[in-house]
């Protein structure tokens, strides 16, 4: 009787449940984060992991294409997980940046913005096409992807990539995130990533923000704030870049 009643308010609500079901999977990350690496490993890549294998069981589950959204009871997620409130929070974080403070990071900054989204785009497409996807659709998604996990589902849904193709760009933002948050402070030392400026130069050639975000908290906490921004900057540029230059460049390239 109970569980019926509260199904029923679940159905009703189902936006607000998803709201609550994230926020109790970002709660688990952040404690994991805490406890069990030490604040080495960001947060946030352990909650779209954690997202990954709950939507792995969801599809073997439900034999569906929603993953967990699927099951009555997490349908919110997949309100959560659509391209208007995505799009709404990419945005949202646009706003949040001062065009003045990207001035301020110089020349460098900039080309090191736009180096990082070419050759991080450029390493994706052509780890797409010696996995066996030639065509420019899936090679720019999964390219945009090894960008960030953001960029490349945003590539994605533009140029009409399938719902796998778009999966696989978030598998290869993913794991260039975690790369990046673990691999910063041991290198760090090597690349001199001591100061302000090669903080920029670093969060604009990685792109990732929270592997940056983690990287650089996790070598020097005063670091941090320079490197998310521009690495938020990257984001903003690759989901302008993927979907049009360089899609049309490989299209170019490749044909279709």
């Amino acid at each position: 009787m109970i569980l019926d009643a509260f199904m029923k308010v679940v159905d009703k609500n189902s936006l607000l449940a998803g709201f609550a079901i994230i926020g109790a999977i970002m709660l688990v990350a952040q404690l994991i984060s805490k406890y069990l690496t030490g604040g080495r490993v960001h947060a946030s890549a352990i909650a779209i992991a954690m997202g990954l294998v709950l939507a792995w069981f969801g599809g073997l589950k439900t034999g569906g294409s929603k993953g967990m959204a699927d099951i009555p009871l997490f349908a919110g997620v997949a309100v959560m997980g659509g391209a208007m409130l995505r799009d709404f929070a990419i945005i949202a974080t646009a706003f949040g940046v001062d065009i003045r403070e990207l001035k301020g990071a110089g020349i460098p900054g900039v080309i090191s913005l736009l180096l990082g989204v070419v050759v991080s785009f450029v390493i994706g497409a052509a780890i797409a096409y010696a996995f066996g996807y030639t065509d420019a659709v899936s090679m720019t998604t999964i390219g945009a992807g090894a960008a960030t996990y953001i960029v490349g589902p945003v590539t994605g849904a533009a140029i009409g990539a399938s719902s796998d193709v778009m999966a696989l760009s978030i598998a290869a933002g993913l794991i260039k995130s975690i790369l990046v948050m673990v691999c910063t402070p041991f290198v760090a030392k090597w690349i001199q990533l001591n100061n302000p400026q090669t903080a920029i130069v670093f969060g604009g050639l990685m792109g990732t923000t929270s592997g940056v975000a983690g990287g650089l908290a996790a070598t020097d906490p005063r670091l941090m704030p320079y490197g998310a921004m521009t690495a938020t900057f990257y984001t903003g540029l690759g989901c302008l870049m993927c979907p049009s230059i360089l899609f049309l460049a490989t299209r170019a390239v490749m044909g279709g």
